[in-house]
């Protein structure tokens, strides 16, 4: 697993988060988990053409950041 650190801004404020990568992704879990302050918030698996698409939502934040935090991640083409 590697760590690694983002952020985002969404209505003006900026978010910052923590994503685990696993590496050995073996389509049995999710390859990306998004943390805010140790509170999980989302995970992430690659889809057609290495576009993430939400594993599971912890449900605390709202979806338009998700797809933020989604295109952050894609932009480091992992």
């Amino acid at each position: 697993m590697e760590l690694f650190e983002i952020s985002v801004s969404y209505n003006d404020e900026h978010h910052h988060f923590e994503v685990r990568d696993y590496m050995h992704h073996d389509g049995a879990s999710c390859k990306f988990e998004v943390y805010k302050k140790d509170v999980f918030v989302v995970s992430f698996e690659p889809g057609p053409h290495k576009h993430l698409h939400i594993c599971k939502d912890g449900g605390v934040e709202k979806e338009d950041l998700l797809n933020l935090i989604a295109d952050e991640i894609e932009s480091y083409n992992i």
